[in-house]
């Protein structure tokens, strides 16, 4: 799926439709101090067996896109939900 880097959107913080730059939303790495990470740390380390199934079978076709809209005039940036594409590119327009 290809995308202008530049859009018309609608700003929350300005209350109009502004140009908006696009950008794609790298994941962050997750931290290791969670509750649910050290449960999965815990359950995972020491001698044995890994306790949970391995993932058979294939692995989805499509990736989920996350994309930050940041309005030109005010320079606030707001997200939209995500998306699922095969590819996804932004291009200049």
């Amino acid at each position: 799926m290809k995308m202008p880097r530049i859009t018309k959107e609608f700003c929350p913080k300005c209350k109009k439709h502004t140009e908006h730059e696009v950008e794609r939303v790298k994941s962050r790495p997750r931290s290791e101090l969670k509750w649910g990470q050290r449960r999965y740390r815990r359950a995972t380390s020491g001698y044995g067996g890994f306790p949970r199934p391995k993932y058979e079978g294939r692995q989805k076709p499509t990736t989920k896109v996350a994309l930050r809209y940041r309005c030109k005039v005010c320079k606030k940036a707001h997200q939209r939900t995500c998306f699922r594409a095969k590819s996804f590119e932004l291009k200049e327009a």
